[in-house]
């Protein structure tokens, strides 16, 4: 148990690290550029991956439409969103939001899918508020370090990344998740073409040693490797306990922030960091069974 508790931590890790990845990329590449890049090299690694894995697989024309819309919110939407809002707020900030995910989805689901909410998930959908609102307060006791722009972007990101959580609801189980993700990073490069034709001249750029090696590095952990720890950790480990380690996410990309590209934190970051984990681990821990 311990090995998939590892895989399922190092895979939200890596995720929280590429927070700060992206941020530094997003200094030196167009957003779409960035996008276009990272899709294209994970199909280069996905493709021999699922066949490999899972074989030839057809899928139907349903199942092609909602990963369609998946990648369009999951992977277009959110990334668009997320790395714009790098380039005006600070990594810190925007992966303290990323923690607010789990409580967005409780609403969206309550929402769009008509789920009923426990008050468990309420009081997380609160807290997650209240993290926000301490992150606001953030922007107006420190000025010159991010935005509120900046942080409303990547809530935004959030909201896209949620949606694609709801639609992958309705694929469970019935199509195979390497697959699903090739497909996924197809239909992701096929929407951001048109975005990068007009900034190709930006990848001169990748003539860097340094932002061509962020840029790999980006691609195939968050595109690739995350995804596979992910579900080779929920293989073994029990599915409720799982979501507790997205928890990593956050945590990792304040470490990073703070550790690697000196960002301050602040109190009122520490207030926020606070709320917005006891949010996202109140909505994710699993519900204790009743006997009888």
């Amino acid at each position: 148990m311990f090995l998939a508790y590892s895989q399922l931590a190092l895979s939200m890790a890596l995720v929280g690290a590429n927070v700060a990845v992206a941020k530094l990329l997003a200094e030196n590449l167009p957003v779409p550029m960035i996008l276009g890049l990272r899709c294209l090299l994970a199909v280069m690694v996905l493709w021999p991956l699922a066949r490999a894995m899972e074989g030839r697989r057809a899928l139907g024309r349903q199942a092609l439409w909602n990963l369609a819309l998946q990648a369009l919110f999951g992977t277009a939407l959110y990334n668009l969103a997320l790395l714009a809002g790098l380039r005006l707020t600070t990594a810190l900030e925007a992966g303290l939001i990323l923690a607010t995910l789990p409580a967005v989805v409780a609403v969206g689901g309550a929402l769009w899918l008509r789920e009923k909410l426990p008050v468990r998930q309420w009081a997380a959908v609160g807290l997650a508020a209240f993290g926000m609102g301490a992150l606001v307060l953030a922007r107006v006791a420190a000025e010159g370090h991010g935005s509120a722009l900046g942080n409303l972007l990547v809530f935004a990101g959030v909201c896209g990344e949620a949606m694609y959580v709801l639609l992958a609801k309705r694929l469970a189980g019935r199509v195979p998740v390497v697959t699903a993700s090739l497909w996924m990073q197809v239909f992701s490069f096929l929407m951001l073409v048109p975005l990068c034709l007009p900034v190709l001249g930006s990848i001169a750029v990748l003539g860097s040693a340094g932002v061509s090696a962020l840029l790999v590095f980006h691609s195939l952990t968050s595109s690739v490797l995350c995804l596979l720890l992910w579900y080779a950790g929920l293989k073994r480990a029990p599915a409720g306990i799982a979501g507790v380690f997205t928890a990593f996410l956050p945590a990792t990309a304040a470490a990073v922030a703070v550790g690697v590209l000196g960002e301050p934190f602040t109190p009122v970051h520490g207030a926020g960091f606070v709320l917005l984990m006891m949010s996202l681990l109140l909505a994710t821990w699993p519900e204790r069974r009743r006997n009888g």
